[in-house]
């Protein structure tokens, strides 16, 4: 399934550096130890602008999901209907990111799974995280 390209800025750069070495990124703050997802200029439980990278497990588990059946990407259209899942990070479930579970058939996600960090390549050889089910 084709891929959105992300448009790295300054702020997420690390994380996409990051992706291209299939590492997973999270911002921690070092004034009160919150993980956040994805990068802000602050701290969203504190406020503090002491932020870090940090690598995390790439585990975690499937909170949600939806269908999409008439998305509006042209990039993804030919696809549809296809999943969209929220993973929720092993290290702090309110860490979350949405991920399509290649091999998983749209309306058969399996909600509280473990899933577990993949890469796969966009257009111009980036990396993007994906997330793939644990059998």
């Amino acid at each position: 399934m084709p891929k959105l390209i992300p448009v790295a800025d300054e702020q997420s750069k690390p994380f996409w550096d990051a992706a291209n070495e299939r590492r997973l990124l999270v911002h921690k703050c070092t004034a009160c130890n919150t993980l956040q997802f994805p990068p802000q200029p602050t701290c969203r439980d504190c406020g503090s602008a002491k932020l870090e990278w940090t690598q995390a497990s790439g585990r975690g588990h499937i909170l949600t999901y939806f269908v999409v059946h008439d998305g509006r990407f042209g990039r993804r259209m030919a696809d549809q209907p296809y999943n969209v899942a929220v993973i929720a990070l092993d290290e702090d479930p309110r860490v979350n990111f949405y991920a399509n579970l290649p091999g998983v058939p749209p309306h058969q996600v399996p909600v509280g799974a473990a899933v577990k960090v993949i890469f796969e390549e966009v257009e111009g050889g980036q990396l993007v995280p994906d997330w793939q089910v644990v059998r």
